[in-house]
């Protein structure tokens, strides 16, 4: 069996090399996209700590309002926030807060995109594919090492590993939402001269959008399971007193931070879950 051994498909050196080749090549172009990904967390977090807790707490309460309709959820909001307030991570939550809405911006902004060109050409589709299997299913930590040596440490390759992580969940969601479209509903639009973009924007999208919507909370949701793997690589958050606790063997701390995370995430599951999916907490 060694002659199996004896040619072994160097995999591990192409990637190497590839990398190599962007740090040599591109690397002006991962300075940009660090400080522009930077700046937008930086102007998140601006939003988020310079303003006193109380005042924030209360935005947000009201953005659950406003979104939700259902004072369940706005007093459950207010009260979890002011629960992690109390044990005292507040800067914490709010860097893993930004970290969370950067990372579903970003997954969102290009996702939907891709979701609809996969609905619409069959190629992209059959492209995307095995791209986004092999984004779901290779371990995190293999991208880390490219993430740090192109962003180096913070909060950017943190970004970085989140989005990748998750964006194959708006992607297949959005697809899936299009192709999911009545055919008469494709048929009578087009019998009245709907263009194909009149047919996207006023009959594939309305009737894709509880699928769209699911897939961005899903991209929260799998953005805040991330937040320890960010912390790994200089992300601020949450992650970093779970980090801290594992390693010191620190009970109280890690179940403080691990259940100020689980609060964040229910709260923005209520806040931005599909409508007619209920309101209680």
């Amino acid at each position: 069996m060694n002659w199996i051994t004896d040619f072994k498909i160097p995999i591990g050196p192409w990637a190497k090399a590839f990398v190599d080749w962007l740090t040599s090549n591109a690397d002006w172009f991962f300075n940009q996209l660090a400080f522009v990904l930077s700046h937008v967390i930086d102007g998140i977090l601006f939003v988020l700590q310079k303003p006193h807790p109380l005042i924030v707490v209360l935005a947000i309460t009201a953005i659950a309002y406003w979104l939700r309709r259902s004072f369940v959820v706005a007093v459950f909001t207010c009260l979890g926030l002011l629960f992690i307030m109390n044990q005292g991570y507040w800067k914490e939550t709010t860097a893993t807060l930004a970290l969370v809405l950067a990372s579903t911006f970003v997954s969102m902004v290009v996702g939907i995109p891709l979701g609809i060109a996969a609905a619409r050409r069959p190629w992209v589709n059959s492209l995307l594919r095995p791209i986004l299997d092999l984004m779901q299913t290779i371990p995190t930590f293999v991208y880390l090492i490219p993430a740090l040596i192109l962003f180096g440490l913070g909060m950017v390759p943190g970004l970085i590993a989140t989005v990748i992580f998750a964006i194959p969940a708006p992607i297949r969601l959005t697809r899936l939402g299009i192709i999911s479209t009545p055919p008469s509903l494709v048929e009578a639009a087009e019998s009245f001269g709907a263009t194909p973009m009149q047919v996207l924007r006023k009959v594939e999208l309305p009737y894709a959008t509880p699928q769209i919507m699911a897939g961005l909370t899903q991209t929260i949701m799998l953005s805040l399971s991330m937040v320890v793997i960010a912390a790994l690589v200089g992300a601020d958050g949450l992650g970093v007193p779970v980090v801290r606790a594992l390693n010191t063997v620190n009970v109280a701390k890690g179940f403080e931070a691990g259940l100020c995370i689980v609060i964040l995430a229910i709260i923005l599951d209520r806040m931005f879950r599909a409508a007619g999916e209920g309101d209680g907490a």
